[in-house]
């Protein structure tokens, strides 16, 4: 009896993942898990802080959050494959809608929050030496011969896919149609020395391991490196890029049945309160709030011409065109 017992369990462990659903909920204690992308994790130390003595000032519920970060994308199949998230809050809509097409949350989730449900946005820089000897300062300096790029991976890392997005936007403008574009993001990625899985791997091979001349990099990265190394670095903001809008959603799948699906609402509701908005800006994310950004116009470039994902028809069209097996990116990083 105890054997068949014991099959019953194992057979719920595969199906259900264990033989009782986590208990996240403990009368006024809660337990969250964020997912997120590589380059939030400072932010969300702060952040979660910030959330918990905000909610339990105002409720009485002590709400305490896990954090798990790496390349966008991965993160996204780790969800997918049994991550426990109450909340994602990852690089790009179209990591969410992987989610969304195993129905771990509803198809128009886009809409639950604000702004697209992005709270923030960022754009890609680059990042250089100090002095910048090599007189980089646009995108076609970039495919010069004696230049070594260091940048993440397209199939693992959002980051990756806005790099390309604003290079290709970057192309057509300088070079006038889709042939020119297509033959500058080949030269460019031929520039390529590494390419890391995630945004923050190719920080460290950049800062840590000396490699590489520029690195191309989330705005909020970069400014964070040279808070840290104002000797060592200097940014160059290219005269195009593109907006970048990092999405965030409650994993419904989850929390439905977890009962924390109302806590993971308000967590993601308060990043656009105030506070939140200003945090955001401190750790060098654009915030959604107008008023707010206006406070910070010294701190970001508002001139440089942003192209939005919408102006390239939206994430399914552009994961179908340059980032699927067998995609335009497969197709100038092979040859």
């Amino acid at each position: 009896m105890k054997y068949i017992l014991v099959v019953i369990c194992l057979l719920m462990l595969v199906v259900y993942g264990g033989c009782k659903k986590e208990n996240k909920v403990d009368g006024t204690h809660v337990r969250l898990t964020n997912v997120s992308y590589d380059t939030t994790r400072e932010f969300y130390e702060q952040y979660n802080q910030l959330f918990h003595d905000t909610y339990l000032a105002n409720t009485g519920v002590d709400i305490k959050v896990s954090q798990s970060h790496g390349g966008s994308s991965g993160q996204a199949r780790s969800v997918m494959e049994g991550n426990n998230a109450d909340i994602v809050t990852l690089g790009s809509e179209q990591d969410i809608n992987l989610l969304a097409k195993v129905h771990l949350l509803p198809d128009d989730w886009i809409n639950t929050f604000p702004y697209h449900s992005a709270p923030y946005t960022s754009t890609i820089v680059m990042l250089v030496r100090k002095g910048n000897p090599l007189g980089i300062h646009d995108w076609n300096d970039l495919i010069r011969q004696n230049i070594q790029i260091i940048a993440p991976d397209p199939k693992s890392s959002s980051g990756a896919c806005w790099i390309f997005l604003a290079a290709w936007y970057f192309g057509t403008q300088y070079y006038g149609d889709d042939e020119g574009a297509k033959s500058f993001v080949r030269q460019l990625y031929h520039n390529v020395t590494i390419l890391d899985s995630g945004a923050r791997s190719s920080t460290t091979t950049f800062v840590e391991n000396g490699q590489g001349d520029v690195l191309l990099l989330w705005e909020n990265e970069a400014l964070h490196l040279l808070a840290q190394y104002p000797d060592r670095y200097e940014l160059v903001t290219p005269s195009v890029s593109v907006q970048a809008e990092p999405s965030v959603a409650v994993v419904t799948g989850v929390t439905d049945k977890s009962g924390t699906t109302q806590f993971a609402k308000d967590y993601i509701s308060f990043l656009y309160s105030e506070p939140a908005q200003r945090l955001l800006a401190d750790y060098g994310f654009r915030p959604s709030n107008k008023e707010v950004m206006k406070q910070y116009t010294n701190r970001f470039n508002t001139q440089i011409k942003l192209i939005t994902i919408r102006d390239f028809g939206g994430w399914s069209t552009v994961y179908n065109r340059f980032f699927k097996d067998g995609g335009v990116f497969d197709e100038i990083y092979s040859s």
